[in-house]
């Protein structure tokens, strides 16, 4: 795949207007499965289809797909499953039409993920989750995530597509750094007389992810803060594969997809899992959902061509903007038939992942917590920007804004003393 930089998004503006032209916006059907063998019983899933964005109408539906696999106890896992969609729906401001909706998941959910932390935090448990959470709105696919779990992508075309990001720090350089930073220490298991063992680990706790929700006792920079991708499917639809480690263990992403091709959802979740304990044994809880997106009228599940490409190969058909002006976007991407990306951003920081704006539909709840979205009187909001690097001059007000609590979050995340120094309110002079 082509790395970040490498690949341009398009503007879903675009997209709609695609399909306006087009006179029909045909909605996919989507078939799903599931299938798990459990060892120690710290795995969850939540599955929810035909969710109504505007409720009564029949129409605007769109479905849920999330995966918890929880570590040091369940109850991170069952208290996310439990409270995240609604989290991340009450971060959404009300009245959006559909493209603005969709616009706004990306936004939603990191506030979403941080509040579902905050609030779980709260209750001192020490218990910790992965999340891979997917929502799928008509062909756009939306995947954020934390920990080590995936969603991986394999179009109608034959491509796959990660669509989510490991969080492991054995093989992230840029979260070890970030977590010593803040605060933290990495390093590898000491049994004594200097011998090191097993995987690169956050101490104190001993964590060997850099996300997840829970983990109060590994300390605050271990963060909430998902990686989130957006995609727009081509009209020939594709195939979702959503797991926990312990199929992605065992099996690559060509492997899953190649053991259960031409087979519905249900069966292709079961294979995959039967292919991974065969693999490594029932070494950990191994669940996987299988998400089939396709064209309507067209039951079958997808097959995809065999790849031209080498094995481990993943190949990239993101459309790229193009180089002139706005203005003859629409051309551009008049007949496009590939997987699109819309957006991608895994930063940790809580000021460039909550600056995006919403479009404005009400006024009235401009000043409303960015991640726990309650009210806030005037003077008494702090600017997400404060403390940030951003070179720009800060502004009284400019927002969004954070509540006290969840300021000193976001500072604790960042391996800061929360502090009154410095502070920008919503109504201050």
């Amino acid at each position: 795949m082509l790395s970040k930089g490498e690949h341009q998004t398009v503007p879903l503006s675009v997209l709609l207007k695609r399909e306006l032209a087009n006179e029909k916006v045909e909605r996919p059907e989507l078939s799903h499965g599931q299938a798990s063998q459990s060892k120690k019983g710290e795995d969850f899933t939540l599955l929810k289809t035909e969710c109504q964005r505007v409720l009564g109408d029949g129409i605007t539906t769109y479905s849920v797909f999330g995966l918890f696999d929880g570590h040091n106890g369940s109850a991170a896992a069952i208290y996310s499953k439990e409270n995240l969609l609604n989290n991340v729906l009450g971060a959404i401001p009300a009245d959006l039409n559909r493209d603005e909706w969709v616009s706004a998941l990306p936004r939603a959910l990191v506030a979403g993920f941080v509040k579902t932390d905050k609030d779980f935090q709260e209750r001192a448990q020490t218990s910790g989750t992965t999340v891979t959470f997917v929502i799928i709105e008509g062909w756009v696919v939306t995947v954020a995530s934390v920990g080590d779990s995936r969603c991986v992508l394999e179009s109608a075309e034959g491509d796959i597509y990660y669509l989510s990001a490991d969080h492991r720090l054995e093989c992230n350089e840029e979260e070890r750094e970030r977590i010593t930073s803040s605060g933290g220490e990495v390093g590898r298991l000491n049994t004594g007389g200097g011998t090191e063992i097993g995987p690169l680990r956050c101490w104190p706790g001993g964590l060997c992810l850099s996300r997840s929700i829970g983990d109060m006792d590994v300390g605050e920079f271990i963060v909430p803060v998902p990686y989130v991708k957006q995609v727009k499917l081509s009209s020939a639809g594709g195939r979702l594969i959503i797991s926990s480690d312990g199929v992605w263990d065992a099996l690559s992403a060509e492997v899953a997809f190649d053991c259960c091709r031409v087979m519905p959802a249900d069966a292709a979740a079961s294979q995959i899992v039967k292919e991974a304990v065969q693999v490594k044994g029932l070494r950990d809880d191994t669940t996987c959902i299988v998400v089939d997106i396709q064209p309507p009228e067209k039951p079958n599940p997808p097959l995809a061509p065999l790849k031209k490409q080498g094995k481990g190969v993943f190949k990239s058909m993101f459309r790229k903007k193009p180089s002139e002006s706005s203005s003859h976007t629409g051309k551009e991407f008049s007949e496009p038939d590939v997987v699109e990306e819309l957006f991608e951003e895994g930063s940790a920081s809580l000021s460039e992942r909550l600056d995006t704006k919403y479009p404005v539909c009400n006024m009235f709840k401009l000043f409303v917590c960015a991640v726990c979205q309650v009210e806030i009187k005037p003077g008494e909001g702090i600017s997400i920007h404060v403390g940030s690097k951003n070179s720009r001059k800060l502004r009284p007000w400019d927002g969004p804004f954070l509540c006290s609590s969840c300021q000193e979050k976001k500072e604790a995340m960042e391996g800061k003393r929360p502090s009154g120094d410095g502070r920008y309110s919503s109504g201050s002079d």
